[in-house]
């Protein structure tokens, strides 16, 4: 075991050789190739290029080093073509602190039984009139940073489970296509995280309208991975056990608290409550619109073309859950 495996336990170790292919003999040559190729993308500023930071990516990709040098461009690509969204990338960055604060994301205490990360968001949390869908992306991101720098989650990945109570059709109406490719490029072709599932709970008919959007958009491995449960919190429960699941998704832990990982990030600054216009923020979807492929997203500005929505019903929402399993 070299120094950069440090943080793992033996079981993780362990998983780490058989699931990823990591092998301590060979560690730092795996990182120099990677780094090896940074000189062929000299359009991409790489701003780190360290070992330990190179070999979350290679974890990621589990050692195949070209996957993980194309992530890794496509991690600072993706921060050169939407400068305006790192420009104040901090916890204390307004925008990010309130979505912080209505628990966008959420972390769980417990991991499941594969050692990952459970994040949970509740979308009806997100408030309009103080933070914008573009400020729940850069929120989602920054923790994420924070907690990639785990090497445990590095290797066993993290959890997703959104619950759509409540969400309304108006706010269903600014997820536009343009504003989840950049959710999409941000989260699926450009982070090194490692998302063993995503699952949808309490979705109505529009989120699934939506989910038939985007769908096309999404890696196949990262189609295979999400679940749409519906009311059924049973087949929830089939994969996450209910006993670390807060009562909002049937489980037997107290109601979720929607602070506690922004008090983690934010400390002794979470009371602090400074003024924040939404309008302030200067990357209106117009302008993300325009970082976004023409050919790649040919679709209307609307959430959903309205022979799609003519077609579903809330009658479909059974016949669309996904009898996947995950890896």
């Amino acid at each position: 075991m070299t120094h950069l495996q440090a943080g793992l336990s033996p079981e993780t170790l362990e998983k780490a050789r058989l699931e990823l292919n990591e092998n301590p003999d060979t560690l730092h040559q795996d990182i120099q190739e990677v780094r090896d190729m940074v000189i062929t993308r000299p359009d991409i500023g790489f701003l780190r290029t360290d070992d330990a930071f190179i070999l979350r990516f290679l974890r990621a990709r589990k050692f195949h080093h070209f996957e993980a040098f194309r992530l890794l461009a496509q991690y600072f690509e993706y921060r050169q073509q939407n400068l305006d969204m790192f420009k104040s990338f901090k916890a204390t960055d307004p925008g990010i602190k309130q979505a912080l604060k209505d628990g966008f994301p959420g972390g769980l205490a417990n991991l499941d039984h594969y050692g990952r990360k459970i994040l949970v968001l509740f979308a009806a949390n997100w408030d309009q009139s103080r933070y914008t869908l573009v400020d729940i992306l850069r929120a989602i991101l920054l923790s994420l940073e924070a907690m990639i720098e785990d090497p445990e989650l590095q290797v066993n990945g993290f959890v997703l489970i959104i619950d759509w109570s409540n969400f309304t059709f108006k706010q269903a109406s600014k997820l536009t296509p343009s504003m989840l490719r950049l959710a999409i490029e941000g989260l699926q072709d450009s982070f090194p995280a490692r998302f063993g599932g995503i699952h949808f709970v309490n979705q109505p008919w529009y989120i699934h309208a939506l989910y038939t959007v985007i769908r096309p958009f999404l890696k196949e491995k990262t189609r295979k991975r999400i679940f749409l449960h519906g009311n059924n919190l049973n087949s929830l429960h089939q994969l996450i056990h209910p006993e670390i699941l807060p009562s909002e998704f049937g489980g037997m832990l107290p109601p979720y608290d929607m602070g506690t990982w922004a008090r983690t990030l934010l400390d002794h600054e979470y009371d602090d409550d400074s003024e924040y216009n939404v309008d302030s923020y200067n990357m209106p979807v117009k302008e993300v619109e325009k970082e976004l492929s023409p050919k790649s997203m040919k679709r209307s500005q609307s959430v959903v073309d309205p022979a799609v929505l003519k077609r579903m019903d809330k009658n479909e929402e059974e016949n669309m859950q996904p009898l996947l399993s995950l890896d």
